[in-house]
């Protein structure tokens, strides 16, 4: 039961910090001091500041794909409620990328590139499972659709990260990728 404590202790002070002030200018001596435990104690749970990040990412994620599944409006027809989720979970996705590392130290950074791939994987899996689970999606659509439709929109959403300047593009990108793009994805998707 303690160590349960402590560990939501530290992604509680993980996910504070990373978010107000990022990955990269987040210590490990920082967590450790908001958690309120040693800097030893927090390696003996994460043996790397690497590690928390992708914990808290993954838990912030998974609640939020579980609550678009799960509580958000059911659209009338199947194409436009895969549109509308792959959209929510596209931008859910995008914001805890900025938010908690920032794309300034992903897109400067070698070891950040690494760990984005991982990063990818794991939310290519957890979005693919998710929506598996989920009745009106996994019992319409085959696992290999899914992960085509999945994989496809991770990847174009990714890829604003690396192509936008500013706010204004990732909106811009947003916009055409739901209005250009995200319809054929789901044409081809449920083909």
């Amino acid at each position: 039961m303690e160590q349960d404590k402590i560990t939501l202790s530290i992604k509680k002070a993980a996910r504070e910090l990373f978010r107000r002030y990022g990955y990269n200018k987040t210590s490990v001596n920082e967590l450790a001091k908001q958690a309120s435990i040693s800097k030893a104690t927090f390696y003996k749970y994460f043996s790397s500041k690497e590690l928390i990040l992708h914990e808290v990412l993954m838990d912030y994620i998974r609640e939020n794909v579980e609550d678009i599944l799960n509580k958000g409006v059911r659209e009338k027809d199947l194409p436009t409620f895969l549109a509308n989720t792959i959209l929510r979970v596209s931008r859910v996705t995008y914001t805890v990328c900025n938010e908690f590392v920032g794309w300034e130290f992903i897109r400067e950074s070698a070891n950040a590139q690494e760990y984005l791939k991982i990063l990818s994987d794991d939310l290519e899996f957890l979005l693919l499972s998710s929506f598996i689970k989920n009745d009106t999606i996994g019992s319409t659509i085959s696992e290999e659709k899914l992960t085509f439709l999945i994989k496809t929109s991770k990847n174009i959403v990714f890829s604003f990260a690396f192509t936008a300047v500013t706010d204004g593009d990732v909106r811009k990108n947003f916009i055409s990728f739901q209005k250009e793009m995200l319809p054929y994805l789901v044409q081809a998707t449920l083909a």
